[in-house]
């Protein structure tokens, strides 16, 4: 068998360590406490979501550019609320994943988990939290695994579109992310779900409500 896969250039996808969270703010305007205490099931969908930012790469000869994917987990059904993709790991990039997740789900107040980052600890953030109606919870210090289900998730989509891959232009590597993400909410089937997509749980309780 490993000969025929090294005949036809079929290799395997490495799983690959994690060196570390998102950097901690040096100075922190508003710490929070760990409310989620790595309860990492809902009974509905909106009761909690996680939070956190990634960095990829692309190529331009020996030069290497960065983006930045900021995005919001629904512990529920596992779907991505919303997403943003930036050139820069900044306070408008969590801010503006925050926006869009309340537009597109006006009426929820869940409890909002995050890791220690700069953006997060940041009083204005906590402020927007409040006047959204929803509790912030952060992890605590080098615990990763306190935001287990968003590390996850970073895991799954460098895994499976990622590693292994030289993206050469931010087009091609923005897209990857886009159509990645509409695949993970809306095709790729879970396990953990009951073999159904993020979307089909989502729904599901929708039509049971």
């Amino acid at each position: 068998m490993l000969r025929i896969c090294r005949a036809k250039g079929i290799k395997s996808t490495i799983k690959y360590a994690n060196n570390g969270c998102t950097r901690h703010a040096e100075n922190p305007q508003f710490i929070a406490e760990n409310k989620l205490n790595r309860e990492f099931k809902a009974e509905k969908p909106n009761e909690k979501w996680l939070t956190d930012v990634t960095e990829l790469k692309w190529y331009e000869g020996l030069i290497v550019h960065k983006v930045y994917l900021s995005a919001i987990l629904d512990l529920f059904d596992r779907r991505i609320v919303a997403f943003v993709i930036r050139d820069s790991n900044d306070n408008p990039l969590v801010f503006d994943t925050f926006r869009a997740a309340v537009a597109a789900n006006p009426d929820a107040h869940p409890l909002f988990h995050s890791d220690r980052g700069f953006q997060y600890t940041n009083r204005t953030f906590h402020s927007m939290l409040e006047a959204a109606g929803m509790q912030q919870s952060m992890s605590r210090v080098a615990k990763c695994i306190d935001n287990g289900p968003m590390e996850g998730f970073w895991g799954i989509l460098k895994r499976e579109r990622y590693y292994g891959k030289r993206f050469t232009d931010r087009e091609s590597l923005v897209k990857m992310i886009e159509d990645y993400i509409e695949y993970y909410n809306k095709k790729r089937l879970q396990r953990n779900l009951g073999v159904l997509t993020p979307m089909e749980k989502h729904e599901q309780y929708l039509v049971a409500a």
